[in-house]
């Protein structure tokens, strides 16, 4: 773990609403140099605070107007190991997102469609048909608003 200042904690909140964000236009901001902004901004890519850098698309613009969150609780463990459930799952193109929780579901799906008929096709067809699923629920996204988390 990397100790942050409150220079690096500014810096990583500007750069996670804007990625491209220049080293010059965020020292000015802070009072750094383009060359020690730069600098702090390698040290914490280095560190890993930085994962990679990915677009922030606008599904609804690309035609995904539906955002549905699954919990999918597995019929049995024992039949099914947790890595076929989770190839299989990963090879949905509408499965955004899939992780592995602890509760009441075993996987958490953020799955995407053009409308609800749509999303309909791919539950019964793709999810439902899955290795092991046996019970799932829906939760469908009203809003979303995404925060850096804290720091």
């Amino acid at each position: 773990m990397i100790d942050l200042d409150d220079i690096d904690r500014a810096l990583v909140l500007a750069l996670a609403k804007d990625a491209g964000a220049s080293a010059g236009a965020l020292g000015r901001r802070f009072g750094l140099s383009q060359p020690a902004c730069w600098r702090r901004i390698q040290r914490l890519r280095e560190a890993g605070v930085f994962r990679k850098p990915r677009l922030d698309l606008d599904l609804e613009a690309l035609g995904f107007g539906v955002t549905v969150f699954l919990g999918v609780k597995l019929a049995t463990k024992g039949r099914v190991s947790l890595e076929d459930f989770e190839r299989a799952v990963s090879a949905i193109p509408e499965v955004q997102i899939v992780e592995h929780v602890l509760g009441a579901f075993d996987y958490r799906l953020r799955v995407v469609a053009r409308d609800i008929p749509d999303f309909e096709r791919v539950l019964r067809r793709r999810i439902m048909t899955l290795p092991g699923v046996g019970r799932v629920e829906a939760n469908v996204v009203l809003t979303e608003e995404r925060r850096p988390g804290p720091l």
